[in-house]
Protein backbone atom coordinates (compact mmCIF):
# COMPACT_ATOMS: atom_id res chain seq x y z
CA UNK A 1 0.00 0.00 0.00
CA UNK A 2 0.91 3.67 -0.95
CA UNK A 3 0.94 5.24 2.92
CA UNK A 4 -2.04 7.65 2.42
CA UNK A 5 -1.53 8.72 6.01
CA UNK A 6 1.95 10.01 5.77
CA UNK A 7 2.81 13.68 5.99
CA UNK A 8 4.67 15.90 3.85
CA UNK A 9 8.61 16.42 5.10
CA UNK A 10 10.51 19.70 3.42
CA UNK A 11 12.39 17.89 0.25
CA UNK A 12 11.65 19.90 -3.11
CA UNK A 13 8.79 18.08 -5.09
CA UNK A 14 11.04 18.55 -8.26
CA UNK A 15 12.06 15.52 -9.58
CA UNK A 16 15.16 14.70 -11.91
CA UNK A 17 12.67 13.75 -14.55
CA UNK A 18 10.65 16.56 -14.77
CA UNK A 19 12.74 18.49 -17.01
CA UNK A 20 12.93 15.09 -19.46
CA UNK A 21 11.03 15.00 -22.99
CA UNK A 22 7.85 13.24 -21.91
CA UNK A 23 8.76 10.61 -24.41
CA UNK A 24 12.41 8.51 -25.16
CA UNK A 25 12.93 6.23 -27.71
CA UNK A 26 10.96 3.66 -28.58
CA UNK A 27 13.85 1.10 -28.96
CA UNK A 28 15.49 2.05 -25.96
CA UNK A 29 12.32 1.49 -23.93
CA UNK A 30 11.23 -1.18 -25.19
CA UNK A 31 14.58 -3.34 -25.33
CA UNK A 32 14.86 -2.30 -21.98
CA UNK A 33 11.56 -2.29 -20.54
CA UNK A 34 9.98 -4.68 -22.61
CA UNK A 35 12.01 -7.67 -21.52
CA UNK A 36 10.95 -10.77 -19.72
CA UNK A 37 11.99 -11.86 -16.27
CA UNK A 38 11.39 -14.67 -14.16
CA UNK A 39 10.42 -14.56 -10.73
CA UNK A 40 10.74 -18.23 -9.28
CA UNK A 41 9.40 -20.15 -12.17
CA UNK A 42 7.21 -16.94 -13.02
CA UNK A 43 7.49 -15.20 -15.97
CA UNK A 44 6.82 -12.17 -16.21
CA UNK A 45 6.12 -10.43 -20.37
CA UNK A 46 8.12 -7.28 -19.36
CA UNK A 47 9.68 -5.41 -16.16
CA UNK A 48 6.76 -3.18 -15.21
CA UNK A 49 4.92 -4.01 -11.99
CA UNK A 50 1.59 -1.95 -10.44
CA UNK A 51 2.51 -0.40 -7.23
CA UNK A 52 -0.13 -1.38 -4.44
CA UNK A 53 -2.23 1.48 -4.16
CA UNK A 54 -5.33 1.35 -1.55
CA UNK A 55 -8.21 2.91 -3.27
CA UNK A 56 -11.17 1.61 -0.29
CA UNK A 57 -14.01 0.68 -3.43
CA UNK A 58 -14.39 -2.70 -1.54
CA UNK A 59 -17.58 -2.51 0.64
CA UNK A 60 -17.56 -4.66 3.82
CA UNK A 61 -13.96 -5.96 2.59
CA UNK A 62 -15.22 -7.70 -0.94
CA UNK A 63 -13.88 -7.02 -4.52
CA UNK A 64 -16.68 -6.22 -6.89
CA UNK A 65 -16.65 -6.60 -11.09
CA UNK A 66 -15.28 -2.88 -10.79
CA UNK A 67 -11.80 -3.86 -9.15
CA UNK A 68 -12.03 -6.74 -11.20
CA UNK A 69 -11.95 -4.78 -14.24
CA UNK A 70 -9.57 -1.81 -12.52
CA UNK A 71 -7.24 -4.69 -12.77
CA UNK A 72 -8.02 -6.25 -15.94
CA UNK A 73 -7.79 -2.82 -17.67
CA UNK A 74 -3.58 -2.42 -16.25
CA UNK A 75 -2.90 -6.03 -17.20
CA UNK A 76 -4.19 -4.82 -20.72
CA UNK A 77 -2.75 -1.41 -20.99
CA UNK A 78 0.71 -3.33 -20.48
CA UNK A 79 1.61 -4.27 -16.59
CA UNK A 80 3.94 -7.50 -16.75
CA UNK A 81 2.60 -7.80 -12.47
CA UNK A 82 0.26 -6.15 -10.91
CA UNK A 83 0.87 -6.34 -7.11
CA UNK A 84 -2.91 -5.75 -5.77
CA UNK A 85 -3.74 -2.88 -2.81
CA UNK A 86 -3.37 -4.06 0.56
CA UNK A 87 -5.88 -6.74 1.27
CA UNK A 88 -6.57 -7.81 5.26
CA UNK A 89 -5.62 -11.46 6.52
CA UNK A 90 -7.76 -13.22 8.79
CA UNK A 91 -7.21 -11.30 12.49
CA UNK A 92 -9.62 -9.31 14.24
CA UNK A 93 -7.20 -6.46 14.49
CA UNK A 94 -5.47 -6.38 11.25
CA UNK A 95 -7.43 -3.39 9.30
CA UNK A 96 -8.68 -0.46 9.82
CA UNK A 97 -11.59 0.41 6.93
CA UNK A 98 -14.72 -1.66 6.15
CA UNK A 99 -14.18 -0.73 2.36
CA UNK A 100 -10.28 -2.07 2.20
CA UNK A 101 -10.64 -5.62 0.78
CA UNK A 102 -10.40 -9.03 2.87
CA UNK A 103 -8.29 -12.29 1.74
CA UNK A 104 -10.38 -14.52 3.61
CA UNK A 105 -13.79 -15.50 3.78
CA UNK A 106 -15.76 -17.36 0.71
CA UNK A 107 -17.16 -13.73 -0.57
CA UNK A 108 -14.13 -11.68 -0.83
CA UNK A 109 -11.91 -14.74 -1.68
CA UNK A 110 -14.80 -15.57 -5.02
CA UNK A 111 -14.49 -11.71 -5.51
CA UNK A 112 -10.48 -12.36 -5.46
CA UNK A 113 -10.84 -15.12 -7.91
CA UNK A 114 -12.93 -13.48 -10.43
CA UNK A 115 -9.97 -10.40 -10.26
CA UNK A 116 -7.46 -12.79 -11.20
CA UNK A 117 -9.07 -14.56 -14.02
CA UNK A 118 -10.09 -11.20 -15.70
CA UNK A 119 -6.10 -9.73 -15.70
CA UNK A 120 -5.16 -13.23 -16.62
CA UNK A 121 -7.84 -13.22 -19.30
CA UNK A 122 -6.12 -9.50 -20.03
CA UNK A 123 -2.84 -10.85 -20.50
CA UNK A 124 -1.71 -10.14 -16.78
CA UNK A 125 -0.08 -11.48 -14.00
CA UNK A 126 -1.36 -10.96 -10.47
CA UNK A 127 -0.01 -10.96 -6.79
CA UNK A 128 -2.30 -10.04 -3.50
CA UNK A 129 -0.46 -7.81 -0.92
CA UNK A 130 -1.22 -9.43 2.40
CA UNK A 131 -1.17 -6.88 5.09
CA UNK A 132 -1.88 -6.51 8.85
CA UNK A 133 -1.74 -2.81 10.09
CA UNK A 134 -1.05 -2.92 13.42
CA UNK A 135 -0.95 -0.14 16.08
CA UNK A 136 -1.60 2.36 12.82
CA UNK A 137 -4.43 1.76 13.68
CA UNK A 138 -6.77 3.30 15.96
CA UNK A 139 -9.41 1.76 18.19
CA UNK A 140 -12.64 1.19 17.21
CA UNK A 141 -11.56 1.38 13.59
CA UNK A 142 -12.30 -1.29 10.98
CA UNK A 143 -14.41 -4.61 10.27
CA UNK A 144 -13.97 -5.57 13.71
CA UNK A 145 -14.25 -2.15 15.97
CA UNK A 146 -14.09 -4.40 19.32
CA UNK A 147 -10.82 -5.24 18.54
CA UNK A 148 -7.68 -4.13 20.00
CA UNK A 149 -4.89 -2.13 18.10
CA UNK A 150 -1.78 -4.67 18.69
CA UNK A 151 1.88 -3.99 17.83
CA UNK A 152 5.21 -5.88 19.17
CA UNK A 153 5.55 -3.31 22.19
CA UNK A 154 2.55 -0.80 22.20
CA UNK A 155 4.25 1.31 20.85
CA UNK A 156 2.96 3.82 17.67
CA UNK A 157 5.13 5.12 15.34
CA UNK A 158 6.22 8.76 17.03
CA UNK A 159 7.51 6.28 20.10
CA UNK A 160 4.25 7.15 22.53
CA UNK A 161 2.03 4.29 24.03
CA UNK A 162 -0.36 3.04 21.96
CA UNK A 163 -2.27 -0.43 21.40
CA UNK A 164 -1.78 -3.50 23.31
CA UNK A 165 1.55 -5.58 22.96
CA UNK A 166 1.01 -8.99 21.67
CA UNK A 167 1.17 -12.47 23.38
CA UNK A 168 2.97 -15.06 22.16
CA UNK A 169 -0.33 -16.19 20.94
CA UNK A 170 -1.27 -13.58 19.15
CA UNK A 171 1.47 -13.42 17.30
CA UNK A 172 1.14 -17.29 16.31
CA UNK A 173 -2.51 -16.53 15.27
CA UNK A 174 -0.97 -13.70 12.71
CA UNK A 175 1.54 -15.75 11.30
CA UNK A 176 -1.00 -18.71 10.63
CA UNK A 177 -3.25 -15.54 9.40
CA UNK A 178 -0.46 -14.64 6.52
CA UNK A 179 -0.03 -18.68 5.53
CA UNK A 180 -3.47 -19.03 5.57
CA UNK A 181 -4.06 -16.48 3.39
CA UNK A 182 -1.26 -17.25 1.27
CA UNK A 183 -2.56 -20.82 0.42
CA UNK A 184 -5.85 -19.45 -0.75
CA UNK A 185 -4.14 -17.13 -2.65
CA UNK A 186 -2.77 -20.27 -4.66
CA UNK A 187 -5.75 -22.13 -4.42
CA UNK A 188 -8.22 -19.50 -6.25
CA UNK A 189 -5.60 -18.58 -8.84
CA UNK A 190 -3.02 -16.08 -8.37
CA UNK A 191 0.43 -15.99 -9.51
CA UNK A 192 2.02 -15.36 -6.10
CA UNK A 193 1.91 -13.53 -2.93
CA UNK A 194 3.26 -9.97 -1.37
CA UNK A 195 4.26 -9.76 2.05
CA UNK A 196 3.46 -5.91 3.48
CA UNK A 197 6.72 -5.19 5.54
CA UNK A 198 6.69 -1.97 4.88
CA UNK A 199 5.49 1.49 6.00
CA UNK A 200 5.38 1.32 9.18
CA UNK A 201 2.53 -1.54 9.14
CA UNK A 202 3.29 -4.16 11.89
CA UNK A 203 5.37 -6.72 10.10
CA UNK A 204 7.61 -3.65 9.69
CA UNK A 205 6.91 -2.82 13.19
CA UNK A 206 8.46 -5.71 14.56
CA UNK A 207 11.54 -4.81 12.42
CA UNK A 208 11.89 -0.99 13.38
CA UNK A 209 13.44 -0.51 17.22
CA UNK A 210 11.47 2.42 17.38
CA UNK A 211 8.23 0.05 17.89
CA UNK A 212 9.97 -2.82 18.65
CA UNK A 213 11.20 -2.66 22.40
CA UNK A 214 10.39 -6.50 23.01
CA UNK A 215 13.12 -8.32 25.38
CA UNK A 216 12.18 -11.62 24.25
CA UNK A 217 13.47 -13.62 20.63
CA UNK A 218 10.94 -10.98 19.24
CA UNK A 219 13.02 -7.90 19.88
CA UNK A 220 16.69 -6.90 20.41
CA UNK A 221 19.11 -6.37 17.79
CA UNK A 222 17.78 -5.91 14.31
CA UNK A 223 18.99 -9.65 13.17
CA UNK A 224 16.48 -10.68 16.12
CA UNK A 225 13.54 -8.44 15.29
CA UNK A 226 13.57 -10.17 11.98
CA UNK A 227 12.07 -13.40 13.95
CA UNK A 228 8.27 -12.52 13.26
CA UNK A 229 9.06 -11.49 9.45
CA UNK A 230 10.70 -14.74 9.02
CA UNK A 231 8.66 -16.83 10.71
CA UNK A 232 5.74 -15.48 8.55
CA UNK A 233 7.82 -15.85 5.58
CA UNK A 234 8.58 -19.52 6.18
CA UNK A 235 5.10 -20.24 7.29
CA UNK A 236 3.53 -18.94 3.64
CA UNK A 237 6.73 -20.77 2.34
CA UNK A 238 5.30 -24.35 3.86
CA UNK A 239 1.67 -23.24 2.96
CA UNK A 240 2.24 -23.15 -0.77
CA UNK A 241 4.27 -24.75 -3.35
CA UNK A 242 7.75 -24.50 -4.14
CA UNK A 243 7.14 -22.87 -7.05
CA UNK A 244 4.95 -20.33 -6.15
CA UNK A 245 6.58 -16.78 -5.82
CA UNK A 246 6.67 -14.82 -2.27
CA UNK A 247 7.83 -11.80 -2.20
CA UNK A 248 8.61 -9.27 0.75
CA UNK A 249 8.36 -5.17 1.06
CA UNK A 250 10.38 -3.71 2.97
CA UNK A 251 10.90 0.20 3.40
CA UNK A 252 13.20 2.25 5.19
CA UNK A 253 10.72 5.53 5.78
CA UNK A 254 7.24 4.82 7.78
CA UNK A 255 4.19 6.95 7.53
CA UNK A 256 4.47 10.21 9.50
CA UNK A 257 8.44 9.52 9.77
CA UNK A 258 10.38 9.79 6.30
CA UNK A 259 13.81 10.11 7.62
CA UNK A 260 13.84 6.13 9.69
CA UNK A 261 15.92 4.02 8.68
CA UNK A 262 15.84 -0.04 9.58
CA UNK A 263 19.69 0.03 8.29
CA UNK A 264 22.18 2.46 8.12
CA UNK A 265 24.26 1.20 6.30
CA UNK A 266 25.05 -1.63 3.79
CA UNK A 267 25.97 -4.50 6.41
CA UNK A 268 22.68 -3.80 8.11
CA UNK A 269 20.47 -4.34 5.67
CA UNK A 270 22.12 -7.26 4.98
CA UNK A 271 21.17 -8.41 8.15
CA UNK A 272 17.96 -7.79 7.98
CA UNK A 273 17.47 -9.41 4.34
CA UNK A 274 19.81 -12.51 4.71
CA UNK A 275 17.27 -14.09 7.37
CA UNK A 276 14.45 -13.31 4.88
CA UNK A 277 16.01 -14.55 1.83
CA UNK A 278 16.96 -18.06 3.84
CA UNK A 279 13.47 -17.81 4.95
CA UNK A 280 12.28 -18.07 1.07
CA UNK A 281 11.64 -15.12 0.16
CA UNK A 282 11.78 -15.04 -4.11
CA UNK A 283 11.71 -11.22 -4.41
CA UNK A 284 12.48 -8.04 -2.56
CA UNK A 285 10.11 -4.82 -3.15
CA UNK A 286 11.80 -1.95 -1.79
CA UNK A 287 9.99 0.91 -1.28
CA UNK A 288 11.08 4.63 -1.56
CA UNK A 289 9.11 7.54 -2.34
CA UNK A 290 12.32 8.55 -5.02
CA UNK A 291 13.90 5.68 -7.29
CA UNK A 292 16.44 8.08 -8.49
CA UNK A 293 18.19 8.73 -4.76
CA UNK A 294 21.09 6.98 -3.37
CA UNK A 295 20.34 4.78 -0.40
CA UNK A 296 24.17 4.82 1.26
CA UNK A 297 26.78 7.31 1.02
CA UNK A 298 29.52 6.27 -1.39
CA UNK A 299 27.62 4.87 -3.94
CA UNK A 300 24.42 5.53 -6.52
CA UNK A 301 22.45 2.36 -5.85
CA UNK A 302 18.84 2.99 -5.01
CA UNK A 303 17.63 0.90 -1.99
CA UNK A 304 16.78 -2.12 -4.25
CA UNK A 305 20.37 -1.90 -6.19
CA UNK A 306 21.60 -2.63 -2.37
CA UNK A 307 19.36 -5.06 -1.97
CA UNK A 308 19.49 -7.14 -5.25
CA UNK A 309 23.81 -6.72 -4.34
CA UNK A 310 23.14 -7.95 -1.05
CA UNK A 311 20.91 -11.14 -1.38
CA UNK A 312 21.43 -11.92 -5.02
CA UNK A 313 17.45 -11.91 -5.41
CA UNK A 314 15.41 -10.38 -7.80
CA UNK A 315 14.47 -6.75 -7.07
CA UNK A 316 11.53 -4.39 -7.73
CA UNK A 317 12.01 -0.91 -7.31
CA UNK A 318 9.79 2.24 -7.23
CA UNK A 319 9.29 5.39 -6.30
CA UNK A 320 7.16 8.43 -8.00
CA UNK A 321 8.15 7.28 -11.39
CA UNK A 322 6.63 8.91 -14.33
CA UNK A 323 5.45 11.88 -12.27
CA UNK A 324 6.84 15.72 -11.86
CA UNK A 325 6.51 15.65 -8.03
CA UNK A 326 7.27 12.99 -5.61
CA UNK A 327 5.22 11.27 -3.20
CA UNK A 328 4.68 13.28 0.44
CA UNK A 329 2.01 11.49 1.81
CA UNK A 330 -1.64 12.98 1.51
CA UNK A 331 -0.24 15.88 -0.34
CA UNK A 332 1.09 13.68 -2.95
CA UNK A 333 -1.79 12.01 -3.27
CA UNK A 334 -3.64 15.63 -3.49
CA UNK A 335 -1.75 17.20 -6.08
CA UNK A 336 -2.11 16.78 -9.92
CA UNK A 337 0.91 15.88 -11.58
CA UNK A 338 2.59 16.27 -15.30
CA UNK A 339 4.02 13.12 -16.87
CA UNK A 340 7.90 13.20 -17.47
CA UNK A 341 10.50 11.40 -19.63
CA UNK A 342 11.97 7.71 -18.16
CA UNK A 343 15.79 8.11 -19.51
CA UNK A 344 17.28 8.14 -15.94
CA UNK A 345 15.06 5.00 -15.02
CA UNK A 346 16.07 2.88 -18.39
CA UNK A 347 19.55 4.20 -17.11
CA UNK A 348 19.78 2.34 -13.88
CA UNK A 349 17.77 -0.92 -15.71
CA UNK A 350 19.80 -0.62 -18.77
CA UNK A 351 22.83 -1.82 -15.82
CA UNK A 352 20.46 -4.15 -13.99
CA UNK A 353 20.40 -2.28 -11.26
CA UNK A 354 16.96 -3.77 -10.18
CA UNK A 355 14.90 -6.27 -11.88
CA UNK A 356 11.53 -4.63 -11.94
CA UNK A 357 10.27 -0.91 -11.81
CA UNK A 358 6.60 -0.56 -9.89
CA UNK A 359 4.49 2.32 -11.15
CA UNK A 360 1.80 4.05 -8.95
CA UNK A 361 0.16 7.32 -9.80
CA UNK A 362 0.83 6.90 -12.97
CA UNK A 363 -1.03 4.10 -14.04
CA UNK A 364 -4.12 5.43 -12.10
CA UNK A 365 -3.64 8.44 -14.27
CA UNK A 366 -3.64 6.01 -17.39
CA UNK A 367 -4.13 2.82 -17.19
CA UNK A 368 -2.45 2.47 -20.76
CA UNK A 369 0.73 3.94 -19.10
CA UNK A 370 3.20 0.81 -19.62
CA UNK A 371 2.44 0.49 -23.47
CA UNK A 372 2.90 4.41 -23.90
CA UNK A 373 6.37 3.95 -22.03
CA UNK A 374 7.42 1.34 -23.59
CA UNK A 375 6.52 2.62 -27.37
CA UNK A 376 7.97 6.10 -26.50
CA UNK A 377 4.53 7.71 -26.40
CA UNK A 378 4.26 8.99 -22.74
CA UNK A 379 4.23 12.68 -24.28
CA UNK A 380 0.28 11.16 -24.61
CA UNK A 381 -0.01 9.69 -21.05
CA UNK A 382 -3.61 11.43 -18.83
CA UNK A 383 -1.52 12.85 -15.96
CA UNK A 384 -2.28 11.51 -12.67
CA UNK A 385 -5.28 13.79 -11.38
CA UNK A 386 -6.77 13.96 -7.57
CA UNK A 387 -9.91 13.73 -8.98
CA UNK A 388 -9.33 10.14 -10.78
CA UNK A 389 -9.21 8.96 -6.86
CA UNK A 390 -13.37 9.70 -6.45
CA UNK A 391 -13.71 6.55 -9.03
CA UNK A 392 -12.15 3.18 -10.13
CA UNK A 393 -11.38 3.73 -14.13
Amino acid sequence: MEATEATPDTAPEATPEATATAGTGDTRAARVLGRPFDINGLTLPNRIAMAPMTREFSPDGVPGTDVAEYYARRAAGGVGLIVTEGTYVDHPSAGSSHRVPHFHGEAALAGWQRVAEAVHAAGGRIVPQLWHVGVTRDEGQGPIPSAPSVGPSGIGLDGAAKGHTMSGADIDAVIAAFADSAAAAERIGFDGVELHGAHGYLIDQFLWGTTNRRTDGYGGDLASRTRFAREIVAAVRAAVSPAFPVIFRLSQWKAYAFDAQLATDPAELEALLAPLADAGVDAFHASTRRYWLPEFDGSDLNLAGWVKKLTGRATLSVGSVGLDKEFVGPQGWAKETASTGIDLLLDRMERDEFDVIAVGRSLIGDPEWANKAVTGRLAEAVPYDVAQLGRLR
